[in-house]
């Protein structure tokens, strides 16, 4: 049987976030995330302190690393011969140096998986523009195409899944069964998410695909209906300024108010343990929930979960179908459709300027 084909694809691309490794990184990284916003430096090293209690480095280059080598080893298995590099937005290995290495090695045309899922400036146009930023004068850049969204794919979502049963199973059994879902994302600006997507209000709206989906698969386990809320870690920014609400150390309140017995955290915004994960709601909400009485406990992210990883593949050979011009099954459950392989002409607006962004429809600005 002859091996799964990757062609036109030379190369995969990891392209993340990134992260401080070392406490004199900390500042220096906030200034990258935050460049151009005008936020001093006093608060950036406010925040720099949820990075020092965790011994002033972030897990998430270390979580990149471990999802690399998942990634190769599954390519490997599948027979797939294909290299794979990995670049970041605001930290080493910084994008650029990633790309220029590429073309050093020859790759001309490599596809790009994004640990960030769902559509919004930030969480993907924003992506775009620095693949564009890091291709930009480069001799010989190759050619990229990002791989579509895969918030409602089954490898995101089964461990999602799987995950909610483990932490509703350790709760005690006494409040097991009239346990909350607390469904939590990164909060954005409000006028980002309304014109987020093509057509406006697509964060928000495959944060709730993707959440309906995982209490409805939870139900038919658990033959018990959790109630749930998506809402929201991580605001930052001017007070002024709306944000999507409510933020999950508020929701906390309002369960125990309202006389939940317990709650489980969901993590469905995040692929991995990262800052916004053990600091926000490993670290705040696990201690929110404490103080107020409130048995919880939070879900496990998708990390290096062979099913993840081999969505991985999947979204790669289905794109490379396509790009062949072969007629492809795109694998999506939930009400929501399977995304766009190329983002849609005004697609997430820069909320600040318009600016040039890679693997959009041609006309893209």
């Amino acid at each position: 049987m002859p091996n799964p084909d990757a062609s036109p694809y030379d190369a995969l691309l990891l392209v993340s976030f990134g992260g401080p490794e070392a406490p004199d990184e900390v500042v220096p990284f906030l200034e990258n995330v935050t460049r151009g916003r005008g936020i001093p430096r006093q608060r950036l090293e406010a925040v720099g302190e949820h990075y020092f209690l965790l011994g002033g480095r972030s897990p998430i280059n270390d979580l990149n690393r471990d999802l690399m080598a998942a990634i190769e080893a599954d390519l490997r298995a599948a027979g797939i011969d294909l290299p794979v590099y990995w670049g970041n937005r605001n930290w080493d290995p910084y994008l650029r140096d990633t790309l220029a290495q590429m073309a050093a090695d020859g790759v001309t045309r490599a596809a790009c998986f994004v640990t960030s899922t769902y559509s919004s400036w930030s969480s993907c146009r924003q992506y775009r523009e620095n693949l564009y930023d890091a291709v930009d004068g480069l001799e010989g850049a190759p050619a990229l195409d990002k791989l579509r969204h895969y918030f409602n794919h089954p490898g995101f979502l089964e461990p999602m899944v799987d995950a909610t049963l483990a932490a509703l199973a350790d709760l005690p059994e006494d409040v097991r069964a009239g346990a909350h879902l607390a469904f939590v994302t990164h909060s954005i600006p409000e006028t980002m998410s309304e014109t987020s997507g093509p057509d406006g209000g697509a964060y928000v709206d495959q944060h709730l695909s993707a959440a309906e989906e995982v209490a409805r698969q939870v139900a038919e386990t658990t033959g018990i209906a959790h109630p749930w809320r998506l809402v929201y870690c991580s605001r930052s920014g001017s007070p002024e300024t709306p944000w999507l609400e409510p933020d999950v150390n508020d929701h906390l309140r309002s369960l125990h108010e309202d006389g939940a017995p317990a709650v489980v955290l969901v993590p469905s915004g995040f692929v991995s343990d990262h800052m916004e994960v053990v600091y926000d709601l490993d670290t705040e909400a696990l201690a929110t929930a404490r103080d107020l009485g409130l048995p919880a406990r939070r879900a496990a992210t998708a990390g290096t979960d062979p099913r993840f990883v081999a969505m991985v593949r999947d979204l790669l050979l289905e794109r490379a179908a396509a790009e062949r011009g072969e007629a492809v099954v795109r694998n999506a459950v939930g009400r929501l459709g399977a995304s766009w392989d190329r983002c849609p002409v005004g697609c997430c607006a820069n909320p600040r300027a318009d600016r040039p962004a890679l693997c959009g429809e041609r006309g893209d600005a």
